[in-house]
């Protein structure tokens, strides 16, 4: 009996590590979808707002179109996942998202810029949205380890950031237009994540059987998501969209216009990379054990405060506080909505659940870049990160008054 058990101790052990490699290898999924497609851009803007003489306004009006080919990508994948398994969605998103990104080094007109920005964001939706609908699956698969599994998923939008804060300052070139140089290297990095991400989601797509998913996608179209019973969630996300995306936008350009060097802005793009990889760990109980809202709640409020930092202290060390405490924070956040809907919602609503919180997530990166534009071309970059950090509060109360869905 006792080698029967330790037999079946062992076997659950090798499944464990197989569910955390998998887990690993689809997170590169949103290293594509955020770090790379998405984040790169706060180290490409000060080149391409210099040779392109565009104010801080237009510059985040490029983020704005980002985030609006990302809302366009959810709603769209709401329709397309009743067609297609999240494993093709999943794929077309990552092949769009090379070809795209090649695409922005190719040109140089602003309206050709915004539209390609508009495009890359869609892709990166399908990505996101369903990547996170197959972490949700494999974290079902291995309930043990399920709030670790879906923080590694979303945590691995750090390595994007890692790898972006690496070719973009090596790529940029001191020629005119040398910044195209640096969207080419990108391209070439989405593509390598690509591969290994696909594998995973293929891998991940066929531990479930076919009836299972037939059933799971009958059931999500007859029992549609109640999202108002989720309202202050909902809200609370839309406050973090607003606020997180005004410090990824506009926090490098504050750097520079403070004096520090570009090693040390790069060295703080790195440092907030590798603490968003390492913050899985961290939040992994949090995310299992609190159904309601109030782990979205702890993770604003603490993104408020690494917001703070650097608009009330110009220093590097403030600055690298802040970058560690944001990256340890800002992808957890988005981890606590898949969590949530893992806890009140039946799998077959899974996606729907998911998609709703993508939807005013990307509304939310809508209005940031423009609005903390605006109000940094009047009354500067620091005034902009405070306003930044007042609606990641304001996401925090709501947030905090969202209950579980079973009353609990």
């Amino acid at each position: 009996m006792s080698q029967r058990n330790d037999a079946r101790d062992e076997e659950r052990e090798v499944e464990r590590v197989q569910a955390l490699k998998l887990a690993i290898a689809l997170s590169l999924g949103s290293a594509i979808a955020l770090g790379l497609a998405r984040f790169s851009y706060a180290l490409l803007l000060p080149p391409m707002r210099q040779d392109l003489a565009w104010n801080f306004a237009q510059a985040g009006a490029m983020n704005t179109a980002n985030a609006f080919g990302y809302l366009l990508g959810a709603l769209a994948f709401s329709r397309w996942s009743t067609r297609f398994t999240s494993r093709s969605l999943f794929v077309a998103g990552c092949i769009a998202t090379v070809v795209l990104m090649a695409a922005s080094g190719a040109v140089t007109g602003t309206r050709a810029l915004l539209a390609l920005r508009v495009a890359t964001g869609i892709g990166s939706a399908l990505i996101f949205v369903s990547g996170g609908v197959l972490a949700a699956r494999l974290a079902s698969l291995s309930p043990r380890d399920a709030g670790l599994i879906i923080g590694i998923y979303y945590g691995g939008t750090g390595w994007g950031i890692v790898i972006s804060s690496i070719l973009v300052p090596f790529t940029v070139l001191p020629t005119l237009h040398g910044w195209r140089y640096a969207w080419f290297a990108l391209a070439v990095g989405c593509a390598v994540f690509s591969v290994v991400a696909a594998s995973a989601a293929r891998r991940i797509d066929s531990a479930q059987s076919a009836s299972t998913a037939r059933h799971a996608t009958h059931a999500a179209q007859s029992a549609p998501v109640q999202r108002r019973r989720f309202a202050l969630a909902l809200s609370g996300y839309a406050c973090f969209g607003i606020g997180y995306i005004g410090y990824m936008t506009f926090i490098v350009a504050l750097l520079r216009n403070a004096g520090m060097s570009a090693p040390v802005v790069s060295s703080f793009y790195v440092l907030l990379g590798v603490a968003t990889v390492f913050s899985a760990r961290m939040w992994s109980t949090l995310l299992d054990r609190m159904r309601g809202g109030q782990a979205l709640a702890i993770l604003n409020a603490l993104l408020a405060v690494a917001t703070l930092v650097p608009a009330m202290i110009v220093h590097p060390l403030a600055a690298f506080v802040s970058g560690a405490l944001f990256g340890a924070t800002f992808l957890s956040a988005v981890a606590s909505t898949t969590a949530f809907v893992r806890h009140n919602l039946p799998s077959a609503q899974w996606a729907r659940g998911i998609n709703a919180f993508t939807i005013v997530f990307a509304f939310g990166q809508i209005v940031g870049p423009v609005v903390i534009g605006k109000i940094s071309d009047s009354a500067g970059l620091t005034r902009g990160l405070v306003y930044s950090a007042l609606v990641l509060v304001v996401g925090a109360v709501l947030a905090a008054l969202q209950k579980p869905l079973d009353g609990r």
